[in-house]
């Protein structure tokens, strides 16, 4: 009796051409070690990684600091001339003509260090905003973490303030200020604006990244925020007994973070400015604000990383 042999059907083979399941595509990438390209890794390594760059970070703030008036006569000049002008012109309208100046002793001095330390928060704010939109051929062309971008800027902004200190102690001592002991605390409070900075800075870049028509919102909303902040004005006058401010607007004044950076410069470089006009906790406000910034800042930033440069 002869035996039927039944062959299976052969397997149907996909046409030519065809593209296999996802599934299927991400286990042949697996097998063979393939990973995203550009995908954002975990947190830890985003920091090492940015740390590996540290060198390229120093490098490119400073190149950008050059180049930032290479163009002018003066050159590097107006690093120091640009925010004195600007506190001449506030000196003349705030302090001359509105007379802020009534009561606060030592005003010029008052005066110069508050422009000063508002204009690095509010140059580091801006050149962050701008960080990766302004920088698409770079982000697009290499690859290395983004937060490398606003980190820069703001230490850019940092080299141009050092800059500006040394004409600043000159005032100082102009001005009959003798230096002192507490200038050194200008070491600690400069660190934690800078960590502030840079957290808001990475904050706007990712916004910026998104709604590129944020750069010319901001030097009005940082014009706002300039005004609030005690730069042309002793908050401790406005908001003292004998004012009629109410006292939770004084409360937000004094806490207001930009303030807060002032203030401590101005106890450390000022003997006139003394600790009764600070408000409580000063250095605890200081370093909360460096610590939400900055951490927040970083983790916002590092959660888009890999949308930076598409679309």
């Amino acid at each position: 009796m002869s035996q039927v042999l039944h062959t299976p059907p052969p397997t149907p083979q996909a046409p030519a051409g065809t593209v296999p399941a996802s599934h299927d595509l991400a286990a042949l990438a697996a097998r063979h070690g393939l990973s995203v390209s550009g995908a954002r890794p975990s947190l830890r390594e985003y920091v090492r990684q940015l740390w590996a760059r540290r060198h390229f970070i120093g490098a490119f703030s400073t190149a950008k600091l050059t180049a930032q008036y290479s163009q002018a006569k003066l050159g590097q000049v107006w690093q120091v001339m640009t925010p004195l002008l600007n506190a001449a012109v506030y000196y003349f309208i705030f302090g001359v003509l509105m007379n802020t100046k009534r009561g606060v002793e030592d005003y010029v001095p008052f005066l110069v260090t508050g422009v000063f330390v508002w204009t690095f928060t509010q140059s580091s704010i801006m050149a962050g905003t701008r960080a990766i939109s302004g920088n698409l051929g770079l982000v697009r062309a290499l690859h290395f973490p983004r937060a490398a971008l606003p980190v820069s800027f703001c230490l850019q902004q940092l080299q141009q303030l050092l800059f500006s200190m040394a004409a600043l102690v000159v005032i100082l001592l102009a001005f009959g200020v003798p230096p002192a002991v507490s200038w050194v605390l200008a070491v600690p409070a400069l660190v934690l604006q800078f960590l502030f900075n840079a957290g808001v800075a990475m904050v706007m870049a990712r916004v910026g990244s998104k709604i590129p028509d944020m750069a010319q919102l901001m030097p009005f909303l940082l014009r706002t925020w300039m005004y609030g902040s005690g730069v042309m004005f002793s908050i401790h006058h406005m908001t003292g007994p004998d004012s009629n401010v109410p006292s939770w607007v004084g409360t937000l004044l004094q806490a207001n973070p930009a303030a807060v950076y002032i203030d401590l410069m101005r106890f450390a470089l000022i003997d006139s400015f003394d600790g009764s006009m600070l408000p409580d906790h000063v250095w605890a406000l200081a370093l909360g604000w460096a610590l939400v910034a900055g951490i927040g800042g970083f983790i916002y930033f590092w959660k888009a990383e890999e949308t930076y440069g598409r679309g």
